[in-house]
């Protein structure tokens, strides 16, 4: 008796969606860090310094994430 096996390659569909999957992943992990040296960067400096620019500390992590956003949109 014999036994026939089928082996299905990888569609250029499956490979597209896997590349897809890792461009998202470094875009994001870009704009994370992107976020982070830019918190850090604007916590570092003091109250006064941020006076200076018109920022309060408050202010912070929303200001990197749009940062984040705008650098990642170029």
């Amino acid at each position: 008796m014999a036994i026939a096996t089928t082996h299905i390659a990888p569609k250029d569909a499956q490979a597209s969606g896997i590349t897809a999957l890792l461009e998202t992943a470094k875009a994001r992990f870009a704009r994370y860090r992107m976020y982070r040296r830019t918190v850090a960067e604007l916590s570092a400096l003091s109250n006064r310094e941020l006076a200076d620019l018109g920022l309060h500390r408050s202010m912070i992590r929303r200001l990197a994430m749009q940062a984040a956003q705008e650098h990642a949109a170029q």
